[in-house]
C-alpha cells in the first residue's frame, strides 16, 4: 500500500479545481468504499473497536463491493490509523479549532479526505474534497461540511504546490513519543523507522498447514479455487502459506481439516517449544488454542497437550474445537472476552483433526490451580503491549502508554514463574511475546533467569533452543526475533529456558 500511497503531486487539476469540484462533483465510485471506511473509523475512535474485525464486518455488510472497493475502504482504514497524527497537523495547519475531532463520523470523512489529498495520486484531489465533504456534512451539518471544504481546499493546494510527503515518513511520525523512544532502545533508530513504515499493510492473512501436509500441493488446489487470489509459501514457518485476496477462508478446500487460519510468525513460536512425540505439553497461555492445534499434532497420538488460560470463554471454544473436557477452573481472576467464539470460527479450529487432552481456567498471577506438575514443555505465550502486530492493528499505538510496559512486564514474569512450576525438573519452557520492545523482551527474560526469592522452587536457566527452525533464527543462542521488515512476519519474541527445581 505504500507504493501506491506516494505520488509526485500532480494530480491533473490544480487547487483551483479541487475547491470549484469540492461542492458540485458528482459522486465517483468510490462513495462505498469511503462510507464502509469511514464507520469502521468510527467504531475505532468511538468504541475501541479493533480495526481489523470491523472492517470485516462492515465488508460483511456490503456484499455489493467490488474488489476495487475493498482495497480502498481497506487502505483508507489502516492508512488513516497509521498516519493519524501527521494528518491531524496538516490540517491544524488551516484549522484554528480542533473541535471537527469529537465527532468519529465527522473526524473520519476529513482525515480520509486529508489521507487521499497527501497519498492517493490515484484519486483526483476533486473527488477527494468533495466526496469528505459530503461525508463530513452528512455527519455534522452544514457549517461541518463548510469548513471541512475550506480547510481540504487550503490543504489541496499545499499538496499541488509543495509535492505530497512520503507515507513512511508520516507513519513514523505519527506513531507516539514514548513508542518511538522504546523501540529505538530497542532495535535501534534505522530499524525502529523500518518497524514502524513495514508493509504490505495490512499484511496478508496466514494459513498453517498440519504438519505433514504438502505445502506444494495445498497451493496449487488453494489457487485453482481463488485464481483471483495470492497464494504463496511462508517465509519463515515449514507451514504456512500466505494469502492475499483470497476472499472468505471457509470457502477454500481444507479448511479447518487440513490447515487453519494462523499468521506466520505464531506459528513459529509454536515450533520453537520443539515438542516431539510422546511428550506431554501446557499451553500456558492458550488462547483460543491455535497453538495447541499445532503442538498437539507434534505429539499426538503418544504424547499429550494441556491447555490453559485466564478467559473460560477462550477455553469453551477450544473444547468445542479440539475436543478437550470441560475446563478445571480455578476460579479466582477469571474472566471473559467477547468474540472468541466467532474468532475461533473463522480460524477454522471448528473442524480440525487434532486434541486437547485438558483445560484449565487459572489465573496464573494468583497460582497454578488443578494444573498439574511434570509437563516435559511449557509455551508461555504471554500477555504483552501486542506493538508486534502495530501492522495489522494499527490502533494500538493510540491506546497503549508508556507506564503499560512496567505494568506488562511484571505480569509476565509472574505468569512464567508459576507456570514454570509446572514443568518437570530438566524440561523446558519458551517465554514468548508479540512485542519486540526490550522492555517485554530481553529484560523480562533476564529477569526470569535471575534468582528469584518467591518460594515457587524453580530456577529458569536459558538455553540454546533445541528446534531446528528456533536455532536458525537465534543463530544457535537462547533467544530471537521475528521483524515484519526482516521476516514479513508480525514482530515477536522468544526465549529458551530450562527448568531446574
Amino acid at each position: 500500500m505504500a507504493d501506491r500511497g506516494q505520488g509526485d503531486g500532480r494530480d491533473g487539476r490544480d487547487a483551483r479545481d479541487a475547491g470549484r469540484g469540492a461542492a458540485r462533483a458528482p459522486h465517483p465510485p468510490e462513495s462505498a468504499a469511503r462510507a464502509v471506511a469511514a464507520r469502521v473509523l468510527a467504531r475505532v475512535w468511538g468504541s475501541d473497536a479493533f480495526a481489523s474485525a470491523a472492517l470485516d464486518a462492515e465488508l460483511r455488510r456490503a456484499p455489493a463491493l467490488d474488489p476495487r472497493d475493498i482495497g480502498l475502504a481497506t487502505e483508507l482504514v489502516y492508512g488513516v490509523l497509521r498516519a493519524q497524527a501527521a494528518l491531524e497537523a496538516r490540517i491544524a495547519e488551516f484549522a484554528a479549532k480542533s473541535r471537527w475531532t469529537a465527532d468519529p463520523l465527522v473526524r473520519a470523512h476529513v482525515l480520509m479526505g486529508a489521507y487521499s489529498l497527501c497519498f492517493l495520486d490515484r484519486v483526483p484531489s476533486f473527488a477527494a474534497v468533495s466526496e469528505a465533504v459530503d461525508g463530513a456534512q452528512a455527519a455534522g451539518g452544514p457549517r461541518v461540511g463548510a469548513f471541512a471544504n475550506a480547510v481540504l481546499r487550503r490543504l489541496a493546494a499545499a499538496v499541488e504546490s509543495g509535492g505530497r510527503p512520503p507515507l513512511a515518513s508520516a507513519v513514523v511520525a505519527s506513531a507516539p513519543g514514548w513508542l518511538r523512544g522504546a523501540l529505538r532502545r530497542s532495535l535501534g533508530r534505522a530499524a525502529a523507522e523500518a518497524f514502524l513504515s513495514a508493509g504490505p499493510v495490512p499484511p496478508p492473512t496466514g494459513l498453517c498447514l498440519a504438519p505433514g501436509e504438502d505445502r506444494g500441493a495445498w497451493l496449487e488446489a488453494l489457487r485453482a479455487a481463488a485464481p483471483t487470489g495470492s497464494f504463496e509459501a511462508g517465509c519463515v514457518s515449514p507451514t504456512a502459506i500466505v494469502a492475499r485476496g483470497a476472499g472468505d477462508l471457509r470457502r477454500l478446500p481444507g479448511f479447518g481439516a487440513a490447515w487453519i487460519g494462523q499468521e506466520e510468525g505464531a506459528q513459529a513460536l509454536a515450533f520453537a517449544l520443539g515438542a516431539r512425540p510422546g511428550e506431554s505439553v501446557l499451553d500456558a497461555c492458550s488462547g483460543r488454542g491455535n497453538k495447541s492445534w499445532l503442538l498437539s499434532r507434534a505429539v499426538l497420538p503418544s504424547g499429550a497437550v494441556d491447555a490453559a488460560d485466564l478467559y473460560p470463554a477462550k477455553l469453551s471454544q477450544l473444547r468445542a474445537a479440539l475436543g478437550a473436557p470441560p475446563a478445571s477452573a480455578e476460579g479466582e481472576g477469571a474472566g471473559a472476552e467477547a468474540g472468541d467464539a466467532q474468532a475461533g470460527a473463522r480460524d477454522g479450529l471448528g473442524r480440525a483433526a487434532a486434541s486437547v487432552r485438558e483445560t484449565y481456567a487459572v489465573d496464573w498471577t494468583v497460582g497454578a490451580g488443578d494444573v498439574p506438575e511434570g509437563y516435559d514443555r511449557v509455551l508461555v505465550d504471554a500477555p504483552c503491549s501486542g506493538v508486534g502486530t502495530l501492522r495489522r492493528r494499527p490502533e494500538i499505538a493510540l491506546r497503549r502508554e508508556a507506564d503499560d510496559l512496567p505494568r506488562l512486564a511484571d505480569l509476565q514474569v509472574a505468569i512464567a514463574r508459576r507456570a514454570a512450576t509446572r514443568a518437570r525438573d530438566g524440561g523446558r519452557l519458551v517465554f514468548a511475546v508479540c512485542s519486540v520492545l526490550r522492555e517485554e523482551c530481553e529484560a523480562v527474560a533476564a529477569r526470569l533467569a535471575a534468582p528469584a526469592d518467591d518460594g515457587l522452587g524453580v530456577r529458569l536457566e536459558p538455553a540454546p533452543f533445541d528446534a531446528e527452525l528456533a536455532r536458525e533464527l537465534a543463530g544457535g543462542g537462547d533467544a530471537f526475533r521475528l521483524l515484519p521488515h526482516v521476516h514479513g512476519t508480525d514482530g515477536y519474541f522468544a526465549a529458551m529456558f530450562v527448568v531446574r527445581r
